[in-house]
């Protein structure tokens, strides 16, 4: 009997031991874990530093598309992942071509206007004046040279033509010279108009010597139409160097109004080029 009691106590003791004894090792386990988890947060913290928890903390606010480190490589399904390509230097550019932090978009700016810089302004060209269709002149009026005449067609013959040398009949009309161009729309080559200047007489021509001037404008009645006209240049020859100047170049529709230099007609002749007006 007593040693059934005896016995009985060993065993109840016992496991009054084992219980104490799971009773540290639960509560020395929870610690350890503890412990343990402390150690692996302050591993991470020191490793990675302040991202770590700055997109921890982001992820559980539900509103970033990352859910770690961007090297981790987890992304949100709630959000498409982008295309990107790794640059030469090893940064990133989005699919539109800008880096992450737009200098791809400021370097092409940049770019686009160093070579717009670069290239040069193209010039302002005047539109082109719509013009009737070349015909022979008809009438010129000229008010500010105080020229206002028929002009009739005056047929060069070939050693004319040659020498470059033309006199007009003695009248004070003018006198359209038909080899060369005639004016208007499709004309291949300058149109000449040639007239006298009287010597003691009041005459249309005479005026072109001393009123003419570069900006004038004049207009010119055509078989087809009326020409508006801009003088471009105003200029006296020699008579024996007329010839070679260079009036008898080919320019379509310019035109050219040649008569003796008043104060000189022996001597000169005074040239009016003009242009059709824009």
């Amino acid at each position: 009997m007593f040693k059934e009691r005896s016995r009985h106590v060993v065993r109840k003791e016992r496991r009054r031991h084992v219980v104490r004894k799971e009773r540290r090792r639960r509560s020395w386990n929870r610690g350890d874990l503890a412990i343990l988890l402390f150690g692996v947060l302050a591993f991470l913290s020191l490793t990675f530093g302040a991202p770590l928890f700055h997109h921890m903390q982001v992820a559980a606010g539900g509103n970033s598309a990352v859910l770690g480190s961007p090297a981790a490589g987890i992304v949100s399904r709630d959000a498409a992942p982008k295309a990107t390509e790794t640059a030469a230097a090893g940064g990133t550019k989005a699919a539109d071509g800008t880096g992450a932090d737009g200098s791809g978009a400021a370097e092409g700016q940049a770019q686009a206007l160093a070579n717009s810089a670069l290239q040069p302004p193209l010039p302002l060209q005047p539109p082109s004046p719509a013009l009737p269709a070349a015909a022979e002149p008809l009438r010129i009026r000229y008010a500010s040279a105080g020229l206002d005449i028929p002009v009739h067609p005056l047929d060069v013959d070939a050693a004319a033509q040659a020498s470059q040398t033309v006199e007009p009949p003695a009248t004070k009309d003018g006198y359209w010279l038909t080899p060369f161009g005639s004016p208007g729309q499709g004309s291949t080559n300058t149109t000449y108009v040639i007239g006298h200047s009287w010597e003691g007489a009041d005459a249309p021509f005479n005026h072109l010597s001393s009123a003419a001037a570069v900006g004038d404008r004049f207009e010119v009645d055509t078989a087809t139409g009326t020409i508006p006209y801009t003088v471009d240049n105003v200029t006296t020859y020699v008579k024996s160097s007329l010839k070679d100047s260079p009036i008898w170049s080919i320019v379509p529709n310019r035109l050219v109004l040649i008569s003796c230099f008043t104060e000189d007609p022996w001597g000169k002749n005074v040239v009016v080029t003009a242009s059709p007006a824009s």
